[in-house]
């Protein structure tokens, strides 16, 4: 090879380079940082319309989640549930209502006003028989951590979900008694305080007053530190497939209700509609609720196999739906709470690629936070509307997966995940916000 050749096939590589370098942005900033060293990072990006990665780095190894795990939960959502959620199904006898759960997750929940299923059973004058299926739900899943049962975010799964299966409970000090000792006046804002057991305990090395859920049990233990007049508080409680959810709806209705577990037609009843299901998927989304998502995920299984089962629709989609998925995941639940989960960064690619593909980009853009949205709040604020993202974290732990818009209109999606990392997660989550806003800028 002579000079000329030799210097034209320099320029040539080092033009290369530098195209590639810009595009992957500044990751050798975000590979020497000293808390993603600690840890096990993965990256992947790739640009749809191309059908080709721009970079990859760990891509194919596995990692744990976190909630990420909900993008794959919001696929089966918007296979299979229809525009609306099914609040419930209901055969009107001449002389029975029979009522046969859905696993809507937004019955009576404050998250919405409007509760047309509630208005047709309070209207009805009939006699209410709900009807048990005995669906194959583990009220909790596989790999949760035993000791957030009485954590807001880890209410039990069911068939027949009420109040986000959460009491909320409000406790205040009754001030005429002395502060060497306690009395309490509880309030349950969705149910009466005699259907639950609540045992008093002085605990002076706790900072705040709290109320912990016994394992097992609806039994709540009212921890005082004596330093504060209330406590107010969502705690979940023990569902008992769907006794207690039945007995909180007889309450709020003032009727009785019998369970009846008997075999059923489901072809002689009828649904009636709840809430948009877009509008659950956005909160789901965009406050990455657990409860939501697992109970998508039962409510995916019923519309497809007919019954409740986590597992089996799980390994349904894997075998079908998901057969050419780039690694084969580990998949345990819907909300990603369990660390049994494993997925690489390129099943994430996968994902928002088939998302994208089959239900379209302004569809998940109303869906996915943006900067400043959702658990975007604090993050991208100046890459508002060029970012729509799902972040998932469980301590050392956090992913960071979606789609991002170029300032010269190239639409990216991409997937970050690091595991096992030693440090603050508010620092990982700045370091992957500054690697990604580069690209955004730059490309």
């Amino acid at each position: 090879m002579n000079k000329k050749y030799f210097l034209i096939w320099f320029l040539f590589i080092g033009l290369l380079s530098c195209n590639i370098s810009k595009k992957a942005t500044n990751q050798f900033i975000l590979l020497n940082d000293s808390i993603v060293k600690s840890g096990h990072l993965g990256i992947s990006i790739y640009e749809p319309s191309t059908q080709k990665y721009w970079y990859n780095y760990n891509a194919e190894k596995l990692f744990i989640p976190a909630s990420n795990t909900k993008l794959f939960t919001l696929y089966a959502g918007m296979k299979f549930l229809d525009e609306q959620l099914t609040g419930i199904y209901y055969n009107d006898n001449r002389d029975t209502f029979f009522v046969l759960p859905s696993g809507d997750p937004t019955f009576l929940h404050d998250d919405f006003l409007n509760q047309p299923v509630f208005e047709i059973l309070k209207t009805n004058q009939k006699p209410i028989v709900i009807i048990n299926q005995n669906h194959q739900i583990q009220p909790y899943g596989k790999g949760w951590a035993w000791d957030d049962a009485s954590e807001v975010y880890m209410p039990q799964r069911n068939a027949l979900p009420i109040y986000g299966n959460l009491l909320h409970l409000n406790w205040l000090r009754n001030n005429e008694i002395s502060n060497d000792s306690f009395a309490y006046d509880l309030k349950l804002l969705n149910g009466n305080v005699s259907d639950f057991e609540f045992l008093k305990k002085i605990n002076t090395e706790s900072i705040n007053n709290v109320i912990i859920k016994m394992p097992g049990k609806n039994k709540f233990e009212i921890s005082l530190n004596g330093n504060s007049n209330q406590i107010n508080q969502e705690v979940p409680f023990e569902t008992y497939g769907i006794e207690t959810g039945t007995n909180l709806l007889q309450q709020k209705l003032g009727k009785s209700l019998t369970i009846k577990s008997v075999k059923t037609d489901k072809e002689t009843f009828k649904p009636i509609y709840s809430q948009k299901t877009d509008t659950v998927f956005k909160i789901m989304m965009h406050r990455s609720d657990n409860f939501y998502a697992e109970q998508t995920l039962l409510m995916a299984s019923e519309k497809y196999l007919g019954y409740m089962s986590e597992t089996n629709i799980i390994d349904t989609l894997l075998k079908s739906t998901f057969k050419d998925i780039p690694q084969q995941p580990r998949w345990v639940d819907g909300s990603g709470l369990s660390r049994y989960n494993l997925f690489s960064p390129k099943d994430f690619i996968y994902i928002l690629n088939k998302l994208q593909s089959d239900y379209g980009y302004e569809r998940l853009k109303y869906i996915l936070p943006t900067g400043g949205k959702g658990t975007l709040t604090n993050y991208f604020k100046t890459d508002s509307g060029f970012i729509f993202a799902k972040t998932g974290s469980l301590s050392n732990n956090f992913t960071l997966c979606g789609f991002i818009k170029t300032r010269k209109n190239k639409t990216l999606l991409f997937s970050m995940m690091l595991n096992n990392f030693i440090g603050s997660g508010k620092s990982v989550r700045k370091q992957f916000e500054n690697y990604l806003h580069e690209i955004i800028q730059q490309n």
